[in-house]
């Protein structure tokens, strides 16, 4: 081979070599600029007879306090995860919270985490708060994206009016949501229907 052709495969190679390093540099660099999932507007929760709904802005991390039984580190604090906070004229009030996981994977054993800690968080809650009464029933599933469960938990104190909440825990994909409905009052007035069509709703959105 001519000396003059070395040098030109050289020279070739050398610039091959350079723009695929930046090309991978670039790749590297380029910042994330996934959005937010989607979240509930404030009309497709449960209907109040009394009062609309209203909704704080789509907002990263955990809510500050953490929702009712979703404490303790339940879910994760970090980048992927976000919150809303919904609220009406009177007692009732809701909120969402959606993390987006690594992969599939994880998104599954999230849900499954978080199922578990709505399950067992009338029975946490009594054993910081013997004097009161605590109870909790499974609704069922809620088919839409890879599913959905619903949970209901009653407390009640002394001299103190009951609670109730309910809550949806589903995934879609590699994204978790739950969302958590509450007011005063007893599992009569659980609007269970409506809020199973609520988190198939959000599931539907992720």
């Amino acid at each position: 081979m001519r000396l003059r052709d070395v040098r030109r495969r050289t020279a070739l190679t050398a610039t091959v070599a350079v723009l695929a390093a930046a090309g991978t540099t670039a790749a590297v660099a380029a910042p994330a600029t996934s959005a937010p999932p989607r979240f509930l507007a404030p009309g497709e929760l449960p209907p109040h007879a009394s009062s609309p709904w209203y909704a704080s802005k789509v907002t990263p991390g955990l809510p500050d306090p953490a929702q009712f039984c979703l404490d303790g580190g339940a879910v994760p604090a970090g980048d992927g995860t976000y919150h809303r906070s919904y609220w009406t004229e009177y007692d009732t009030n809701a909120g969402q919270v959606t993390v987006v996981t690594a992969d599939d994977d994880s998104a599954r054993r999230l849900a499954a985490k978080l199922r578990r800690q709505v399950a067992r968080c009338a029975g946490d809650w009594l054993h910081d708060k013997p004097g009161g009464t605590a109870s909790w029933k499974d609704y069922g599933t809620v088919s839409a994206a890879d599913g959905g469960r619903v949970y209901g938990v009653h407390t009640s104190m002394p001299e103190s009016e009951p609670g109730i909440h309910l809550f949806g825990v589903g995934r879609s994909g590699r994204t978790v949501t739950v969302v958590r409905w509450g007011e005063m009052g007893t599992f009569a007035q659980a609007p269970v229907p409506a809020f199973k069509t609520t988190l198939r709703q959000a599931l539907n959105k992720l």
